[in-house]
């Protein structure tokens, strides 16, 4: 697995725990809100929280293969594409590499130079990697981006259940609300160092984003609970 690879399924594994934590908090707050005027409600809460988390899985997993397998698609168009080009025009294609050495302020003769022992040595792998921004060496499996969400989102959802089920009653909501706040901080922070952007900015939405589905889901259940 290549340094590509690993980085992409660290990002699928957080946002597959992410999602299961949202999603599932959600779902069992819903129940909760919709079912609390019975003695005991926690069948009715394990029942949906492990059917949410069943669909979940699946739903991570199969948009994470397609979504991964598509821009593999995408690169392996470009391959062929730039395998074509070569054959056609190969001295525009050097032209192109030429140009794009210039722009990082490299002088026009070893430009030049440099252009045509690539396109040489390396005319394929080369011509993709100046016209289209990336390495045939580092194409990501749809596989491993797969298999990441559909463990990873169980695990992230094992917390709003045991948060929910573990607890009595009158704690069950300060309870799960607690534990996911603490959650999401970790999932937005991870997730944004993956991303290199703001850590404060990644957590705040992350944490915006999973109360508002929690408070959403426990209000409308209250609201069918009446």
């Amino acid at each position: 697995m290549n340094l590509a690879e690993k980085i992409n399924v660290i990002r699928a594994s957080v946002m597959g725990a992410n999602d299961g934590i949202i999603s599932v908090a959600g779902i069992v707050l819903g129940v909760f809100a919709a079912t609390s005027e019975r003695t005991n409600s926690n069948w009715a809460i394990l029942i949906a929280g492990f059917a949410g988390t069943l669909a979940g899985m699946i739903s991570m997993a199969a948009g994470e293969y397609v979504s991964v397998h598509g821009q593999r698609d995408a690169e392996n168009a470009a391959i062929q594409f730039e395998s074509v080009l070569n054959k056609e025009n190969m001295g525009q294609q050097i032209m192109a590499v030429e140009q794009d050495l210039e722009t990082q302020q490299i002088s026009h003769g070893l430009a030049h130079q440099a252009a045509l022992e690539m396109m040489q040595n390396k005319p394929i792998e080369t011509a993709v990697r100046v016209k289209h921004g990336f390495s045939m060496d580092n194409q990501i499996s749809p596989y491993y981006a797969a298999a990441a969400s559909f463990i990873s989102f169980p695990l992230g959802a094992c917390l709003p259940m045991a948060a929910i089920l573990l607890v009595p009653k009158v704690m069950k909501i300060a309870s799960t609300y607690t534990g996911v706040l603490i959650a999401l901080i970790l999932t937005g922070f991870f997730a944004a160092k993956i991303g290199n952007a703001n850590v404060k900015n990644g957590i705040t939405r992350n944490v915006v984003a999973g109360l508002f589905t929690m408070t959403a889901t426990y209000l409308i259940g209250g609201l069918f609970g009446r």
